[in-house]
């Protein structure tokens, strides 16, 4: 085949490898993106892998939970919020939700290129392909045609190989911050590091040289108060509150943090051992189940290794730990919600930047600290306690708001209580949030209808040359 090269092609073929491999990439070791191809090498797995695709029902969760309407307004998840469901629908999801909104350029927001990151193997494609430099400029729309293949093979294993990896550079780097770099890990740590890639909290970083990078706030620890401390003096904030002013975080989902916080965590149970099971086929071979989901559907493989309790003891105590948590949580959300249109009615009232500052400020953390306990996928499960002693920290702190706002309001001479909007259906709530949801869904229709064929319609051109 080389005998055929044109000298300029064989000179340009040459430059590749070298890029390649200066790089530290060789292009036999590049990711292979598309999942299917391992179906028949991994059958077993591919197969559980793609019963990931059951979990069909899309949960509204600002129907069932209108206040986060109001504790999201001005922010993304003001708009849209869903319960999480397989990975076979992380692509499928982000460019529905009316968060990644309706962009008709590769300049058209509202989010940047880092929100495809953890939705399957064509980052760490890409990645390869342009470098991180390259992958993160930009806005989301810029990697519509590129980023199509859902969370998969090639984001957890090598090319070709069952050996696991992290596949993700921002990733390793924060894994190394920890102390561990992955490939001096033990086999165990491994296993949940992989998933500590997504299964996180992390920012948009945002410097002189760094526009919209993704990075994990580590630096000082992976706890609610280091993960605080930390972007607190980089005076970080994800936005500007649209009723309160507040300069809030959205915590993510950092499960891998809370993991670490647990029983489970602290006894060296990975995320496998609880979510991907070795199990048995018909023929008596075991492999891992790749249907990541709720380990009592796998009571026997998951649970079942290490209790001795029945399925339905360990079952109520979920429940109960459960329960508790969404007890506290709820708490919390009716606290913080008066607390926002309380500093309204203060800066309406005149309130000057000096005097809201400390209210802001425990407001802030308030909400941190809520989201951090309950962004957690499964943290009543992981470290119901750490949960419990976060929420009623973040209960502390929205009363010490709520008892300075009282004050303020006083001074003010404004009566209290004051009016509250009716927040009580996710329709009122975005409503008194000033939210014109007709518009948005008529534009994301049109973006579903004419943008996501265009996107498609190149992936599998491109695809079409591997």
């Amino acid at each position: 085949m080389v005998r055929n090269l044109t000298k300029k092609s064989f000179a340009l073929s040459a430059l590749v490898a070298a890029s390649l491999m200066t790089s530290g990439v060789m292009a036999s070791e590049k990711t292979e993106p598309r999942n299917e191809v391992y179906k028949d090498k991994f059958a077993k797995q591919y197969n559980s892998w793609h019963e990931t695709a059951e979990s069909k029902e899309v949960v509204d969760m600002l129907e069932q939970v209108p206040s986060l309407v109001v504790l999201w307004a001005g922010y993304g998840f003001a708009k849209d919020y869903n319960a999480p469901r397989g990975h076979m629908y992380a692509v499928t999801d982000v460019r529905n939700t009316l968060r990644t909104g309706a962009p008709k350029s590769a300049e058209d927001g509202p989010m940047p290129m880092a929100c495809w990151s953890c939705k399957g193997p064509d980052v760490p494609r890409v990645i390869e392909e342009q470098g991180e430099d390259g992958y993160f400029t930009g806005k989301w729309y810029k990697g519509g045609a590129e980023i199509v293949n859902t969370i998969g093979c090639g984001d957890c294993h090598e090319k070709g190989k069952s050996k696991l990896r992290v596949s993700r550079p921002f990733a390793e780097r924060a894994m190394e911050t920890l102390g561990t770099p992955f490939d001096k890990a033990s086999k165990k740590d491994k296993q949940s590091m992989v998933c500590g890639q997504c299964h996180v909290e992390y920012y948009f970083e945002k410097t002189k040289d760094k526009k919209g990078f993704v990075k994990f706030p580590w630096d000082q620890g992976t706890t609610v108060e280091a993960m605080e401390s930390y972007y607190d003096a980089l005076e970080f904030k994800d936005w500007t509150h649209k009723i309160s002013k507040t300069p809030m975080l959205k915590a993510q989902h950092p499960g891998y943090e809370t993991w670490k916080l647990g029983v489970h965590g602290q006894n060296n149970v990975s995320c496998t051992d609880c979510h991907m099971p070795k199990v048995k086929n018909k023929e008596g071979r075991k492999y891992t189940d790749h249907k990541v989901g709720n380990p009592f559907d796998r009571f026997e493989e998951t649970c079942g290794t290490c209790h001795e309790q029945s399925k339905e003891f360990m079952v109520n105590r979920a429940k109960e730990s459960k329960a508790k948590v969404a007890d506290l949580k709820a708490r919390v959300e009716t606290q913080l919600v008066k607390a926002h249109f309380e500093a309204k009615a203060a800066w309406d009232a005149g309130a000057t930047e000096a005097e809201m500052k400390p209210i802001l400020t425990d407001i802030r953390h308030s909400q941190w600290r809520w989201d951090y306990a309950t962004a957690s996928h499964g943290v009543a499960a992981h470290a119901v306690d750490e949960a419990l002693r976060v929420l009623g920290t973040s209960v502390d702190k929205a009363a010490d708001a709520r008892v300075k706002l009282a004050q303020l309001l006083a001074t003010k001479g404004v009566k209290q209580p004051i009016a509250y909007p009716d927040t009580s259906t996710k329709a009122n709530a975005q409503a008194a949030v000033g939210m014109d949801m007709k518009k948005m869904n008529a534009d994301k229709a049109d973006f579903k209808k004419n943008t996501l064929p265009k996107w498609d319609a190149e992936a599998k051109k491109r695809e079409a040359t591997y």
